[in-house]
């Protein structure tokens, strides 16, 4: 298989394995938001910080290193499993010692006995890293989609039975776990590799001098990203915290699916052709356009429905989310790219700079919500629209330089894109409030109708002006 069919095959696998299991938890979640109140998503909201500075301690950066490794053997992948394995226990007794320590920090009693079961999962989790690294390395992405979509189930399962039984927050913590459960049982039932008991100190040297770069960065990374979480947690209510956790959670469905997809692929795609600058710009020019092309249009559509879904969805509970929602949503556009870009960085071995380019951006961003803090929510909100954009072009800037691909080059390619999705948008809105609206249409009419009034000229327009994404995508995916 070339590199391109095998890109393609994994691109179309990976998205279904994201898009399958996200949509798939999207409307468990759809399902335990009807059921429970904000406070409880909420407390779990509060958790989600301390949850991912373990998972990336857990992982020290080697899973990253043994896909980027051409030569990784078996050695190096047990010696990393067992690592990750004993990590995983010091990390969950360091949340159950720390249980108290977070409660009192929000306030919050219940959280100490939450947090000590929620954090079992460190540890489940550990027992399939190493699998899950290894088909992620291989491109196999239908496999993945195989164990994900049953484990996501199961866990959605339980959640909703235990919601339905009045559990509450607790339907949340057990599904969580269950799902990694399932999906440890899975990984070892799928995949043909089993550790052996193999510790070897010159592997994990040389796989940590990479990884610690990238686990610093990931710290840093983990704590901006969780810090709006951190401040609504600390300072208002957790009712508010969880229609913004909301508001995140479903903006994120596209944003993560196309991130996450994009990464597992571009990555180890990028890690074959490093060596060739001119393929690699090839490469990632045509990518940095379908994300835009696929990506822009449909965040700006779910801002322009953003009422009519959330009553549709989850009721009219809560519909103070909805503006939260919809600034989240125009915030996610770039985010995809972020890692796209970094990605260049970490295949050309450039973790020393990924590391000084994640301090600085963070430290910049962090002076910045000071700043802005004294203007509540919204003011937290709008400086993370802003700097979402502002993140993109010094990834890019450093990137580009890499593979003769500077910033002006590529706003020249994505901003064709942007402006149609935009425009189209404010088209739609119109649309919907002097015309949808006012004829009192039902929340899935109004949901429907702009959905494929937006599609319908955002498709026809890229056709009739021939967007350069909207050819690549009919020669690469429809090979017309």
């Amino acid at each position: 298989m070339s590199l391109k069919e095998k890109t393609v095959s994994g691109l179309l696998w990976s998205f279904t394995e994201q898009a399958g299991g996200k949509f798939l938890s999207f409307g468990i979640n759809i399902f335990l938001a009807r059921i429970l109140v904000p406070e409880e998503f909420g407390l779990i909201a509060m958790l989600s910080v301390f949850v991912a500075i373990g998972t990336s301690l857990l992982d020290c950066g080697l899973n990253s290193s043994l896909i980027r490794s051409s030569e990784a053997d078996e050695k190096d992948y047990s010696t990393v499993f067992f690592f990750n394995l004993v990590g995983s226990v010091i990390i969950y007794f360091l949340m159950f010692l720390l249980a108290p320590y977070i409660a009192s920090f929000y306030k919050q009693e219940v959280l100490v006995n939450i947090i000590r079961v929620y954090g079992i999962s460190f540890v489940i989790n550990a027992f399939f890293s190493i699998q899950s690294t290894r088909l992620s390395k291989e491109m196999d992405f239908k496999t993945q989609t195989a164990i994900n979509i049953p484990a996501v189930l199961g866990g959605g399962i339980v959640g909703i039975l235990l919601a339905k039984g009045g559990y509450g927050v607790w339907s949340l913590v057990w599904m969580s776990l269950v799902n990694s459960l399932l999906s440890t049982i899975m990984h070892w039932k799928y995949s043909n590799w089993k550790p052996q008991l193999i510790f070897d100190m010159t592997s994990f040297r040389n796989h940590f001098f990479f990884g610690y770069k990238m686990t610093i960065s990931s710290l840093i990374d983990t704590l901006y990203r969780n810090i709006y979480v951190l401040i609504i947690g600390k300072y208002y209510s957790a009712a508010q915290l969880g229609f913004y956790s909301r508001a995140e959670a479903i903006s994120q469905l596209p944003i993560s699916n196309v991130a996450a997809a994009i990464n597992k692929v571009t990555y180890p795609m990028f890690a074959t052709i490093s060596g060739d600058d001119e393929k690699l710009k090839a490469v990632y020019r045509k990518l940095l356009k379908q994300v835009i092309f696929w990506n822009a249009p449909v965040l700006i559509l779910l801002a322009v429905i953003a009422e009519p879904l959330f009553t549709f969805l989850i009721t009219e509970k809560w519909l103070p989310a909805v503006p939260y929602f919809q600034i989240l949503c125009i915030a996610g556009i770039m985010y995809p790219l972020h890692s796209y870009n970094l990605n260049i960085l970490k295949v050309k071995g450039r973790s020393d700079l990924f590391l000084k380019l994640e301090v600085a951006k963070k430290v910049v961003s962090l002076i910045g919500i000071a700043s802005v803090l004294p203007l509540g929510i919204y003011g937290l909100l709008y400086f993370q629209l802003g700097f979402s954009f502002a993140a993109y072009f010094i990834n890019s800037f450093y990137s580009g330089k890499m593979i003769n691909y500077p910033v002006r080059e590529q706003i020249a390619d994505i901003l064709p894109m942007l402006l149609l999705a935009v425009l189209i948008g404010g088209t739609c809105y119109v649309v919907d409030q002097y015309f949808f609206h006012l004829l009192q249409l039902i929340d899935l009419g109004r949901i429907s109708l702009l959905g494929l009034l937006y599609f319908l000229i955002y498709l026809s327009c890229s056709y009739l002006i021939k967007l350069s994404a909207f050819t690549d995508f009919k020669h690469l995916i429809l090979r017309k």
